[in-house]
């Protein structure tokens, strides 16, 4: 999430009053492509403190609930060292769990890495020239060595990084480099998180306002990536697949977040965010199925 939109969550959540809202907002959700399709299947309320921003599915240890990050899940210890906005998270299959972090100015970004066994260190990636700030997401691939981060705004490319913790060549005490690049075969715009659904497949939630590059607004994206990511530049064919569902008491400008591939269960979940007042009380958690 961008500044601007922080700021908007952090001043409805310190009290703004209620945005005048009457019109519910029904939309339907055509896909944009007929190559994948995800029907939605229920969903749950999100809190706007504690699950406003990411979400992830933890497979160890066995039976490990899901995870969530929000305004209210960042610790005190990292926000007043400047690192005050928390993306979508991802997990390890074997049970390493990732948060991106990023502050408001500076020339670097951070991931937070909690280890199987329990303990979290921290690891400090410097901007490379023209790497944007923003630190929105990450994408462990299913080999676990490998992991995708990616920017907010109109973006032709994803970034590539050793897996924190979980890769041998990573140590808190030296920078984590970025050690390639997703190519694109088209702009996306403000993607605010991505998910493996295999090898070579990224399912991504995008907050574009302007429909604009798909015909649509606030897409579900697929990514087809050439080969599986690692040290080597790799090619990804973007397909819009369908709109996110955008329904509240309230009218206004939604925004999605973070998104989860199940690979267990073959669930998806989307965090979309309510405008307005509405962010208290109708935010959710949508839950898809292939099919």
């Amino acid at each position: 999430m961008p500044l601007h939109a922080r700021q908007r969550c952090h001043a409805v959540l310190t009290g703004l009053v209620a945005l005048a809202s009457a019109a519910a907002v029904l939309s339907a959700a055509p896909p944009a492509s007929a190559a994948e399709t995800w029907t939605e299947v229920g969903s749950d309320r999100a809190d706007p403190l504690t699950e406003s921003q990411g979400l992830a599915s933890v497979e160890v240890p066995a039976g490990s609930p899901n995870r969530y990050t929000g305004i209210g899940t960042i610790p005190l210890g990292v926000s007043s060292r400047g690192w005050n906005h928390v993306g979508d998270p991802d997990a390890t299959r074997d049970g390493y769990y990732i948060e991106p972090y990023q502050a408001d100015s500076g020339t670097a970004k951070m991931f937070r890495v909690q280890a199987p066994g329990g303990a979290w260190s921290e690891y400090v990636h410097t901007l490379g020239p023209g790497e944007a700030l923003n630190n929105s997401w990450v994408a462990v691939a299913p080999s676990g060595q490998w992991m995708l981060a990616g920017e907010y705004g109109t973006m032709n490319r994803l970034l590539v990084f050793p897996t924190p913790g979980a890769n041998p060549s990573t140590s808190p005490s030296v920078n984590l480099p970025q050690v390639s690049t997703v190519r694109l075969d088209r702009p996306v715009r403000d993607v605010q998180g991505c998910d493996f659904s295999g090898p070579t497949t990224l399912l991504c939630s995008s907050d574009d306002p302007a429909g604009t590059l798909f015909g649509v607004t606030k897409p579900l994206l697929r990514i087809d990536l050439s080969a599986q990511p690692g040290s080597t530049d790799v090619t990804g064919q973007v397909t819009a697949l369908r709109q996110l569902p955008l329904r509240s008491r309230c009218s206004g400008t939604f925004e999605t977040e973070g998104v989860d591939y199940d690979r267990r269960t073959g669930s998806l979940r989307v965090i979309v965010l309510s405008p307005g007042f509405c962010i208290l009380t109708d935010s959710k958690t949508y839950r898809f199925t292939r099919g």
